[in-house]
């Protein structure tokens, strides 16, 4: 059986540096890091991860301020909001919830956001800044794979890194820090021929598309190590459970370490939203 990569333990670790960085943050400026969370509408999974992030956030020390929209506010509307927190001098981070509402521009809101306040790493400059390997704010969620894989694996030097799914948010930015990392990267996508034999070359195969138990042991080299990004529902006996896009029961048996979902990369994912948080404060008051 494989090694089950604990995120809830990991993230905690990191939750604690983050803790103790903010309190000597506060002493050298005499400031506390600020975190805006802006949440547009109602959709339920938004506002369950908008509570775990300002909970988090609140935890190390960091003051957090949600904004709360109507699910109709305009394009307009929104983007003052962001103008005005870039504006803030005591905001040091802007998170902008996604999904938007259908009637807003997703990319136009992820660009207004100031750079240096992008703590979600999607602003076109910090994923030109990772392309090319330049100091930036890197996307949590790939951010917390690596740090999962660099504890499991140490030195991840020419290893085969197999990333399935092409998305901005994680796909992406995952196999610039896997080529970073001096791994060989392949990508691997719904139009990649023979999928399956690709993936079974992988010493690292990371799992991000969304699509429930895609992966299963016969897409797996033995001893393989595993992230499963994807969160998705499945229906068993009448109960709604979380699954990821790796079928864990088949897969466990093959690889030689993997992580769960739930209690795999989603903790990593807010513990690094927030490592990025004080980040970003760090190098505002260094500017």
């Amino acid at each position: 059986m494989a090694t089950i990569i604990d995120g809830k333990v990991i993230s905690a670790q990191l939750l604690e540096q983050v803790a103790a960085d903010v309190i000597e943050f506060k002493a050298k400026h005499g400031i506390t890091p600020g975190l805006a969370v802006v949440l547009v509408g109602d959709d339920p999974a938004s506002q369950v991860y908008v509570r775990n992030k300002v909970q988090r956030a609140e935890q190390v020390g960091i003051r957090s301020i949600k904004h709360r929209l109507d699910a109709n506010v305009s394009q307009e509307t929104l983007n003052d909001l962001v103008a005005e927190l870039n504006a803030d001098p005591e905001i040091h981070g802007i998170l902008v919830q996604l999904p938007l509402p259908k009637h807003l521009d997703e990319d136009e809101i992820v660009d207004a956001i100031a750079p240096s306040k992008d703590v979600d790493g999607f602003h076109s400059l910090n994923v030109a800044a990772l392309a090319t390997g330049k100091p930036g704010l890197v996307p949590c969620t790939p951010q917390g794979s690596m740090t999962m894989l660099r504890q499991t694996l140490d030195d991840l030097t020419g290893l085969h890194a197999v990333v399935i799914g092409r998305s901005n948010i994680v796909g992406k930015p995952m196999a610039a820090l896997l080529l970073q990392a001096n791994c060989t990267v392949t990508m691997v996508h719904s139009r990649t021929r023979d999928i399956a034999s690709v993936c079974r070359q992988a010493d690292i195969l990371v799992a991000a598309v969304g699509s429930q138990k895609l992966v299963n042991a016969d897409w797996v080299k033995p001893g393989a190590t595993v992230i499963d990004v994807g969160i998705n529902v499945e229906m068993l006996d009448g109960v709604r459970k979380l699954c990821g896009d790796v079928d864990f029961e088949s897969v466990s048996k093959v690889a030689g370490a993997i992580t769960p979902v739930p209690g795999g990369v989603g903790p990593m994912t807010i513990a690094n939203l927030l490592a990025n948080t004080l980040q970003a404060a760090q190098a505002q008051m260094s500017a």
